[in-house]
């Protein structure tokens, strides 16, 4: 008998994962079951009191990491932590205390403003809506996505640079932009998924599939995805 082309159950075992997880569909299934299983109840990374300390210190995250962000924060909000009474801080005495977060120029004028806004066009009360939002100074979809989800409830997906990477290294997302990957990631989970998954995503991103420890090969979930 020619056992060339016999196959041993070694041999059959090894190739099922990959034939399992051969669509985008079957990936993220896993992935949506595996993340919840690591972190059933995820909580928000950034410390905040309530929609508009969340939403200021979103925008202090821009380039920051929530470490940084959580030593500055108790500072500012002592000072002020309603935007009526941001709005009345010096714009220099905000840029004193969020130095340390980077690019304080800018969140500091973008914080003084938003917050004027938000007492001018809205009460005093963060809006909830996207459009709302993103019409704010140092507002972009991504910190309206944030808002949106873990203030207000809403679904939404916002996509960092721990999502941005590991969407592409599990392959659920080929896109080029961080827009076409949200829109990738959205069409893939249920979405009464999505505000929990995308915490998920970045906690593993952070503890496991980290952009210098984990090449694609590396941690649990890139090793099973590979087969």
């Amino acid at each position: 008998m020619d056992i060339s082309h016999r196959r041993t159950k070694s041999d059959m075992i090894s190739s099922m994962p990959a034939r399992r997880y051969s669509t985008r569909e079957a990936r993220a299934a896993y992935v949506d079951r595996r993340l919840e299983e690591l972190y059933p109840n995820p909580a928000i990374p950034l410390d905040h009191r309530d929609a508009y300390t969340l939403l200021v210190a979103v925008v202090l995250s821009a380039q920051c990491t929530d470490k940084r962000v959580n030593l500055t924060t108790p500072a500012l909000f002592a000072l002020a932590d309603t935007p009526e009474k941001m709005a009345q801080v010096p714009v220099a005495k905000i840029l004193e205390i969020i130095r340390p977060c980077g690019l304080s120029p800018q969140k500091s004028r973008a914080i003084s403003e938003l917050s004027r806004l938000i007492v001018e066009r809205h009460g005093g009360k963060v809006p909830a809506t996207f459009e709302e939002l993103e019409a704010l100074p140092g507002v972009g979809h991504k910190t309206a996505s944030v808002v949106m989800s873990q203030a207000f409830g809403q679904p939404a997906f916002p996509v960092d640079t721990h999502i941005f990477r590991l969407a592409h290294r599990w392959r659920l997302s080929n896109g080029k932009s961080v827009e076409q990957t949200e829109r990738d990631l959205k069409k893939l989970f249920p979405t009464e998924r999505w505000n929990a998954l995308h915490l998920r995503i970045i906690y593993y991103g952070r503890e496991h599939c980290t952009a210098r420890g984990c090449d694609g090969t590396i941690c649990e979930i890139c090793r099973h995805l590979r087969g």
